[in-house]
């Protein structure tokens, strides 16, 4: 028996047993992304009654997780999210969940600066290799940063979890856990195919239109982001590479369609680098020991300095409205929460920071509420409450079903001009009258 299995032994326990660690009072850094936490999240749940002021750290949660459905009245657990999912959207209508605002490239340096303490982590692995080393599989992030700061670290082992190359920052080392818990095959979560509505089509076919061999992509999260992957794969471009944030379904199609060879990046040249990845099967099968696939903390692949050491690094992300002097909100409406500031402000610094580099916004001219009224996203100003995701110094090109705009350089009637002419027709004269009285509009513009 090797020396790592002999200290594998006497690390594994109970859920149970692991569990009793915790204390009221405790900062935990909980689920992220894919690595969830279906049998420690249980046995944590069991507790609920004995513990008080349990401060859970987590985000883009994509399974339900069972401390919220045993603690309906957050009198117990408070969880704190660094980005909303749907799930994480519903906790916070709840009354259940507190944002954490932040860009995606400092949480690293959040946890180990600003965080007044970790005193557990909770991390979901596969199963440990000869070398004593688990792998963290699709979601490396902040999980480095995480195991340097806590006091126990707690690992779940997944059977089913796909084997992550790196980068590095990619595993944890048996001699640093203080509990193993076998979790054996919990699955992954799976994150369905959406869907394209026709107009989503029309803003990928313009962002499509300004791509060209060799570009680096960045894809957000959304339909519009992965119809364009589709349209990419549908495509002759060819020599594309990858840094990112989050890896999905989409890059799948594009490798596999032949457009993503890495050859012409500059750094991780012929590997597509990524922090965390979400999707369907397929993407974890991808992941699953790909020498072409990279995982990083986000601290480098976030990071301005880094990301634009890559040519013609190319960022594409979705927005909620911009007003016309060009501020994008991207994680609210008003004041209510929707998803979060993410790395999109990372990408769009480092996209135009990159040689060649173009970053590009893009959104639907209208939403329809609930009661069936149809709104304009381009604003005079942003809605009462909502934040300034991305600042109005920093966006490029703006995109919607109507067209595309570059608002770099531009002077405040420039910008209102071109927005107003991506805005839904119904609501063009308005907004005109609106830029009028925020003297952004020259008389002669029509």
């Amino acid at each position: 028996m090797s020396l790592w299995v002999e200290e594998y032994q006497k690390k594994l326990a109970t859920p149970d047993q692991a569990i009793s660690v915790v204390k009221s009072g405790d900062w935990i850094i909980y689920s992220y992304a894919a690595n969830t936490l279906p049998i420690l999240d249980m046995a944590l749940a069991k507790r609920t009654p004995e513990l008080h002021d349990i401060q859970l750290l987590a985000g883009v949660s994509m399974r339900p997780h069972a401390v919220i459905k045993a603690d309906l009245r957050g009198e117990h657990f408070t969880w704190d999210c660094v980005h909303f999912s749907a799930i994480d959207r519903k906790y916070y209508e709840m009354g259940r969940a507190f944002y954490v605002p932040l860009r995606y490239s400092e949480v690293p340096r959040y946890i180990l600066e600003n965080l007044h303490r970790v005193d557990v982590l909770m991390v979901q692995v596969s199963p440990m290799d000869k070398h004593g080393n688990f792998n963290l599989g699709p979601t490396i992030s902040h999980y480095r940063a995480a195991a340097d700061k806590a006091k126990v670290i707690i690992v779940e082992v997944n059977e089913d979890m796909p084997i992550a190359h790196g980068g590095y920052g990619n595993y944890l080392h048996i001699s640093e856990i203080d509990y193993v818990v076998e979790g054996g095959h919990t699955g992954m979560p799976q994150i369905p195919p959406i869907e394209p509505a026709e107009v989503d089509k029309q803003i990928a076919q313009y962002v499509l239109e300004e791509l060209k061999d060799g570009d680096c992509i960045q894809l957000g999260i959304g339909a519009m982001p992965n119809v364009l992957g589709s349209l990419i794969a549908d495509s002759d471009l060819k020599d594309l590479g990858v840094h990112t944030e989050m890896l999905v379904d989409s890059y799948v199609d594009m490798f596999e369609a032949g457009r993503i060879s890495g050859r012409k990046k500059q750094i991780d040249r012929g590997r597509m680098v990524y922090t965390f990845a979400g999707g369907t099967q397929k993407l974890y099968d991808f992941i699953d020991n790909n020498p072409q696939v990279a995982g990083y903390p986000v601290d480098y692949t976030n990071d301005r300095t880094i990301a634009s050491m890559n040519d013609n690094l190319v960022s594409i992300n979705n927005a909620l409205e911009i007003d016309l002097s060009g501020q994008v909100c991207s994680e609210t409406i008003g004041p209510r929460m929707i998803s979060g500031a993410g790395g999109q402000l990372d990408f769009v610094d480092a996209a135009y920071n990159s040689k060649g580099g173009r970053s590009f916004i893009c959104m639907e001219s209208t939403y329809t509420d609930g009661n069936g009224e149809k709104h304009s996203r381009i604003r005079p100003l942003l809605t009462e409450g909502a934040v300034v995701t991305d600042t109005r110094p920093m966006v490029q090109f703006v995109v919607t079903e109507y067209g595309i705009a570059n608002l770099k350089g531009q002077t405040t009637w420039q910008r209102a001009e071109k927005l107003i002419n991506l805005a839904h027709p119904d609501f063009r004269e308005e907004l005109i009258k609106e830029a009028q009285k925020l003297n952004i509009w020259r008389r002669s513009n029509r």
